[in-house]
């Protein structure tokens, strides 16, 4: 496990899931809503948002975390990628932490609300065909990826190549 992009649904603990993920096996993490998003929540150009992502993916350890729905080139990503994690949680679990946590714009609702039908679809069309040589696990509740969570740091001292896990491993 050198390069992981998280995915999932807004509000699902993307960057959380990175953060604690970084901190246990040490890799770099790249919160890519910061990246993305311009002043005044604008969204990159699209051939800019690719150079920037093969620029970042050019490196050798990473984690990526995000989703930009409609905006998004995750294949740049995904190609390099050799871990892929989808969070592919609940509309109702996502929707109370999106207003738990701030103001969402209505073009984040739609994208919420429409993410299982119209997005996650595309999402696993383009991990099948950029990134089908990668681990990919998806958890479908939080309790899914804290038990990842847990088999990565009680295997921290060994640090053994992640090998695909059979999601039954993790309650998925």
């Amino acid at each position: 496990m050198q390069r992981v992009v998280i995915l999932g649904r807004g509000a699902s603990g993307k960057s959380t899931l990175a953060r604690r993920l970084g901190a246990i096996t040490k890799l770099p993490v790249m919160e890519l809503d910061k990246l993305f998003w311009q002043p005044g929540l604008l969204p990159t150009p699209r051939e800019s948002w690719s150079a920037v992502q093969e620029r970042l993916a050019s490196q050798e350890q990473w984690i990526m975390d995000g989703d930009l729905g409609p905006h998004d080139a995750a294949q740049v990503r995904l190609h390099r990628a050799d871990t892929v994690i989808l969070l592919d949680f609940s509309l109702v679990r996502c929707a109370c932490q999106a207003i738990k946590r701030s103001r969402e714009r209505v073009d984040f609702w739609r994208w919420l609300l429409a993410y299982r039908r119209k997005y996650l679809p595309l999402l696993l069309q383009a991990i099948a065909q950029h990134a089908s040589t990668a681990d990919v696990l998806i958890f479908r509740d939080p309790r899914a990826a804290e038990r990842f969570l847990n088999t990565m740091r009680a295997s921290e001292t060994t640090r053994p190549r992640l090998r695909r896990f059979h999601h039954a491993a993790f309650g998925v």
